[in-house]
């Protein structure tokens, strides 16, 4: 979990040290819109294989050809396994999303208004006040 912290910490940084404020100003939005859609879509997939266990486990689950399935079928050991990995989709990673988003968003609002005196590889906008 250091890495995924570092780069929401660093890239802001490095974007409005290295080039201008309006590159963090580009890469903001996109931050947050894919970062919506994945959270939203983890929390969606995970909620669904937690559901679809139990689904099989009250025994109302019925395959193709009639026949009831529940505990200890093939089907219910697979929805054993999608669980497994639904669990910390719904409660860890698209929730922890959320708090990514936001720690970028404040960092780069933060130090905004250094990065228009630091940038590297252009000048300050020179906007008149």
């Amino acid at each position: 979990m250091i890495l995924p912290g570092l780069l929401v910490i660093v890239t802001p940084l490095f974007l409005g040290i290295v080039f201008h404020p309006i590159a963090v100003a580009g890469m903001i939005p996109g931050a947050i819109v894919s970062g919506v859609q994945l959270a939203i879509s983890m929390s969606n997939s995970g909620g669904a294989w937690d559901n679809t266990k139990k689904y099989i486990e009250s025994g109302v689950y019925v395959n193709a050809k009639g026949e009831p399935k529940g505990k200890g079928s093939r089907e219910h050991k697979a929805a054993v396994v999608g669980d497994t990995i639904g669990d910390p989709f719904k409660d860890t990673s698209g929730p922890a999303l959320n708090i990514l988003i936001k720690l970028m968003a404040v960092l780069s609002l933060v130090f905004s208004s250094g990065f228009d005196q630091t940038s590297w590889l252009a000048e300050p906008l020179d906007i008149e006040r």
